[in-house]
Formats: C-alpha cells, structure tokens, sequence
C-alpha cells in the first residue's frame, strides 16, 4: 500500500487565466487538418478515457505510463508539429516563470456541436503533479467548462490554467466545434512528493 497521493500544491484550485498567447499559426494549421487525419489520430490515441465521450484527439506527446509524469514519448506528428506548438507552449508557461519545465502530454482536443465530456477527475497520479492547461483555438459562445460545478468561459487564444484535481466537465451547446490545445506542464527544478516513489515501486512489483 502507498500513501493517497496528493496534488502538487501549486495547481489551481479553480481556474488561473495566464493571459493572451499569439496562436495565429497553429490556429490555420489546425483548420487545414483533414478529416480523415483527426479520424486516423483519434483511433490510434492513448487517452481512450470513457468520460471524454465522442472528444476526438491529436495526441503528440503522452506518459510512458499513468503513474509517473516524468517520463514521456513523442508521437509521430510531433516532429511535424513542433515549431507550431513550443512558441504556444512558451508563452502560455511564461507566467509561472520556472527556469526549467516540462511537458509530459501535449495534444489538440476537438469537440463536436452537442458535445459533452462527462465530470469527472483526472485520477491517475501522473496527473497530480503538471499544471493542467488549455489555449482554446476554435470555440463559441456557448461552451462551456465546469470546475465544481462553477462554469467558466474559456476565450479564444487566452491561456487557462484548470483544475483537474476537481470535478470537471465540459458542454458544447453551440453549433461550432471547440478546440482547445491542451498540455500539461511542471517544475523540473521543483521537488518530487515523498509518494512518488511509493507509487512506482508499487507499479514495478505488480509488474
């Protein structure tokens, strides 16, 4: 048994707005994605979680495993994507002002018109730690997403910072998709919970 890991005290307890970022690149790259290329990505995703309902996914990074966000592997449009993503990335992080971070999963989320992601909280431990965030892409004025049931309005090219430790959810009640970037990001120079080790030591003997 290991002790119930706790989150990283320096996560959002609701939603921290991190201001503006430029998305105009990547916005027109993501616009011209075929169809078929969400279709393909989505069904060869990692994150197949049964609370993100019908959400497809553009996954190009995600944790070797859930019990550790230290370690994690690019996908293959990574490469691809790269110089449209890290100056977002860059700029959406720069509030926190951390000398050395990272980010163990990075990935585009599109949601139909009617769609729903079920409340829910991110349980896994690799995700206790990173900071969740969103720069929303694409999105109208009625999507909304719930922490707590408290809803919130993510704009346009503003990055948010959510709670995923809480209960949350999102609806698309409007007649565009919403598309949302969405990463996580930690402190590499911040030091590690004492149940880290707890938690892959666990994992290694029922290996």
């Amino acid at each position: 048994m290991y002790p119930n890991p706790y989150p990283n005290p320096r996560k959002t307890q609701s939603i921290r707005r991190l201001g503006p970022v430029e998305i105009g690149a990547l916005r027109a790259a993501v616009a011209a994605v075929p169809e078929a290329l969400w279709d393909a990505e989505n069904a060869g995703k990692p994150n197949k979680f049964e609370a993100l309902d019908s959400t497809r996914h553009i996954v190009f990074r995600f944790v070797s495993n859930l019990r550790d966000w230290r370690e994690s592997y690019d996908r293959p449009l990574w490469a691809e994507w790269r110089p449209l993503l890290e100056p977002v990335l860059a700029a959406a992080t720069a509030p926190y002002g951390y000398a050395r971070g990272a980010f163990p999963r990075v990935m585009l989320a599109r949601m139909r018109p009617g769609g729903v992601i079920q409340p829910h909280r991110d349980a896994n431990p690799a995700a206790k730690w990173p900071h969740k965030i969103h720069v929303p892409l694409e999105t109208n004025d009625a999507v909304t997403f719930f922490v707590d049931g408290v809803g919130h309005h993510l704009p346009v090219g503003e990055a948010v910072e959510v709670n995923n430790m809480g209960v949350h959810a999102v609806t698309n009640a409007g007649a565009t998709d919403r598309i949302h970037l969405i990463f996580e990001y930690y402190d590499l120079d911040q030091s590690e919970p004492e149940w880290l080790a707890a938690v892959t030591a666990a994992a290694q003997g029922a290996a």
